[in-house]
């Protein structure tokens, strides 16, 4: 078993892996005032009580972070927990992925890990769409290599974002709109939020094939992907744990040497 604890901007996920099966997993809000300290006491925490497994039996980790801050605390946490240093998504760890953008080292590690994971588990060329704090659009050509994308701001930010900055329109929940045309400020919003990201997707797959000019696998992870994608015209295949799964794949490709 490994630990695969991906740090993102608004949650840290800790997952308990068996090969790719996924034995348990948590959700950590992001405090980047915590110590090392607090995250040791946090991961000895989840690992009696949540996950019921003894530090002896973990045989490693790997790590990925968008969150630069909080990544030395949970690299020394990890490496005190365990006894061992975990491997860390970036320069100088084996992937597997060719990265083709002008700057390969600043494609974030969440990218990298979907990529990594849809390259193993799913055909190619391949769309990945993550929704998160950002929504992300990565492109995997026929060669499996990731030749870019596009960030957009991500559904519950640009939400957050409308209240903020319209006085008349309230803070709402992200449910499912009751109609396409709302009659009320908090449908209209909710439909708004959620038929309009659709709608963006099905455009944005739409130029990408145009531009490419080849049909292409379509992968969403994230969040908020399963209430868009129901609304979406091009099939789109849900996979809730493509993070996790990348992390595992990365860290066989690093442990067997």
């Amino acid at each position: 078993m490994i630990l695969a604890v991906d740090i993102g901007n608004t949650n840290i996920v800790v997952g308990l892996l068996e090969g790719t099966t996924i034995l348990n997993s948590v959700r950590i809000a992001t405090d980047r005032k915590k110590t090392e300290t607090d995250f040791i006491i946090q991961l000895k925490l989840t690992l009696s009580t949540i996950f019921k497994v003894s530090e002896d039996k973990i045989e490693g980790s790997i790590l990925s972070s968008v969150v630069p801050e909080l990544t030395n605390q949970l690299v020394i946490a990890l490496k005190l927990l365990l006894n061992k240093k975990p491997f860390v998504v970036g320069a100088g760890i084996k992937t597997g992925l060719n990265i083709k953008i002008d700057n390969p080292q600043t494609l974030g590690a969440d990218r990298v890990c979907d990529a990594v994971c849809v390259i193993e588990e799913y055909k190619v060329p391949a769309i990945i769409i993550d929704m998160g704090t950002a929504t992300t659009i990565s492109v995997v050509d026929k060669n499996k290599n990731h030749i870019g994308g596009m960030i957009i701001p991500g559904i519950k930010t640009s939400l957050d974002s409308l209240s903020l900055s319209a006085s008349q329109l309230p803070y709402i929940s992200l449910d499912e709109p009751k109609t396409l045309i709302g009659k009320n400020t908090i449908d209209c919003m909710q439909s708004g939020i959620i038929y309009g990201n659709a709608s963006l997707i099905d455009g944005l797959i739409d130029k990408i094939k145009e531009e490419l000019n080849e049909g292409f696998v379509v992968i969403a992870t994230g969040g908020y992907s399963k209430l868009i994608i129901k609304h979406t015209k091009h099939k789109i295949i849900y996979d809730p744990d493509l993070l996790l799964k990348g992390l595992y794949y990365i860290y066989k490709k690093n442990s067997s040497n």
